[in-house]
Parts: C-alpha cells; sequence; structure tokens
C-alpha cells in the first residue's frame, strides 16, 4: 500500500469531473488537484504553449509528493503527455488512449466521432489512437471552440448553449457515426443535451469515467493503492480566482469544496521547460 496522495491537474475546472469519478470508485485514496485557471482555456493556444504549462503543473505537483499524475485535460495529454512520460520520473497518464479503446470496442458500424478543443483535434491524437487500435475505423473530427468556455462559465442550459451543441453534433450526426468521444473533460457536464441532439442510438464516451476507470487499473497493476478501509482526503489548488474555482468547481465535482489555495503563475514559471 502507498498512502501517498494522486496529483491530478486540467487548465480549469473540467477535470473535477474525472476527480468525481475517482472519489467514487476509489474513495480511499487522497487526491490533490490543481486547475490552471488563471490561463484557461488551453484549447487555443500552440502546443509548445501547452508543452510548457503542463510542465510547470507537473514540476509543481511532484515536488508536493504524489505516486501518481494524472493529467484530466484532453488538450494537455494530446500536447504533452509522451513528452512528459519520457522525462519525468513519475507515472503519468492521461486522456485520449482510455476513451479511444472504449469507443474502438463500442462502435457497431466503425464511425467513431470526436468532439474536442481545437488544440486537441489539430494533435491528432485521437485518430491516431482510434486507427492504431482499428486501422478500419472511420474517424470524424470536430472542433469545438465554444463549448468547454461556455461550460465553464456555467452555461450548459441556455439557447445559445442548445444551438452551439446542435452546430457542433451535425457533422457527425451526418456522417453516421455511432459512437461519439466527449472528447474534453467539460462536455460530460452537457451529456444529456448532447444524447437528446445525437438521439439513443448514438453511444456517448464519457472521458471522465473512462480516465477513472484507468486510474484504478494503475493503482493495482503497480501496487500502490491505499488502504481500501480508510476514507480518502481531497484538496485543491488554483492559478485563477479562487471563490469563482470554488463557485464553478462545485457544480463539476457535485462534492463540496474545501481547502482551496492560489498558486501564483509567476511561481509555476521559475520551473522552466525540460
Amino acid at each position: 500500500m502507498d498512502p501517498r496522495p494522486i496529483g491530478m491537474f486540467d487548465s480549469g475546472v473540467g477535470g473535477l469531473t474525472v476527480l468525481h469519478e475517482c472519489l467514487v470508485s476509489i474513495p480511499e485514496e487522497d487526491f490533490i488537484y490543481l486547475g490552471d485557471t488563471g490561463r484557461f482555456p488551453y484549447g487555443p493556444r500552440s502546443a509548445d504553449e501547452i508543452k510548457s504549462y503542463a510542465w510547470q503543473i507537473a514540476s509543481h505537483l511532484l515536488s508536493l509528493d504524489v505516486k501518481l499524475l494524472v493529467v484530466a485535460c484532453n488538450s494537455a495529454t494530446a500536447a504533452a503527455l509522451p513528452w512528459l512520460q519520457e522525462r519525468l520520473m513519475a507515472t503519468v497518464i492521461g486522456a485520449v488512449l482510455p476513451e479511444s479503446e472504449a469507443a474502438a470496442r463500442t462502435t457497431r458500424n466503425r464511425r467513431v466521432g470526436v468532439l474536442a478543443t481545437e488544440a486537441t483535434v489539430a494533435s491528432g491524437s485521437y485518430e491516431r489512437a482510434l486507427l492504431n487500435l482499428d486501422a478500419g475505423l472511420e474517424v470524424f473530427l470536430q472542433p469545438c471552440p465554444r463549448l468547454a468556455s461556455l461550460i465553464q462559465e456555467g452555461d450548459v442550459s441556455s439557447p445559445e448553449m442548445v444551438e452551439t451543441v446542435k452546430h457542433y453534433a451535425a457533422p457527425l450526426r451526418e456522417a453516421g457515426a455511432d459512437t461519439v468521444i466527449l472528447g474534453c473533460t467539460h462536455y460530460p457536464l452537457v451529456t444529456p443535451m448532447l444524447q437528446r441532439t445525437f438521439g439513443r442510438d448514438v453511444i456517448l464516451i464519457n472521458s471522465a469515467r473512462e480516465m477513472s476507470l484507468e486510474v484504478g487499473d494503475v493503482l493495482k497493476r503497480m501496487g500502490i493503492a491505499n488502504d481500501p478501509s480508510r476514507e480518502g482526503k481531497y484538496s485543491f489548488l488554483c492559478t485563477g480566482d479562487v471563490d469563482s474555482f470554488r463557485r464553478v468547481g462545485a457544480r463539476f465535482l457535485q462534492m463540496p469544496l474545501t481547502s482551496v489555495e492560489r498558486v501564483k503563475i509567476s511561481d509555476l514559471e521559475r520551473t522552466g521547460v525540460a
């Protein structure tokens, strides 16, 4: 058993959907979550810029003696995961592969759609992962520039959100995708609206749920799980306004947010880049 906490980070509060799933499925574990709300969103940023941010945050969390690092951000995973894994003396896991594996298992007509940020789509990470699993898949990528920002702002039911979801879903519906990956950890918060838009016959792959399953598997495989009889603790760091993080984050986590501390971006930047 390993009592050390698990470190997790995201560009904002979207990764709290992953933390929520983890708190439910592995309640004995401790977590430290860092939301880079001061530099949100990552989607429009360049791969090099996202890579720099990911390195800074990963280095900070590792300085807190975490036993596992979870990149709970699809944009950061797409831009930086293999790069971080090569350079850090730690186990680092992220998005993309867990959801891709689930989609490849689930699709019936081998047409898979992906809703994601611009940075994630531009990286080609989902297309590579899916085609490595099944070269016969047809993959349809749909960038969603406004979706994560609207959700983070608290808009999950306005007429603007309804039209935005319909707009982004339309190309995937026209392509006949029977399985759609929600390729951003913000998107599970509008799952009911997405399901209604796509229809009951389309399977939505929840990135948060698939990532939490991966975390549990890694803990068992590496023998670093915590005592299953205990109740874990969780704490939060953010680079933006603490009160805003606590208020918005509570919707994503669906649990109380206690112990939120601010980390200065200038302190993170002193870490530099590998």
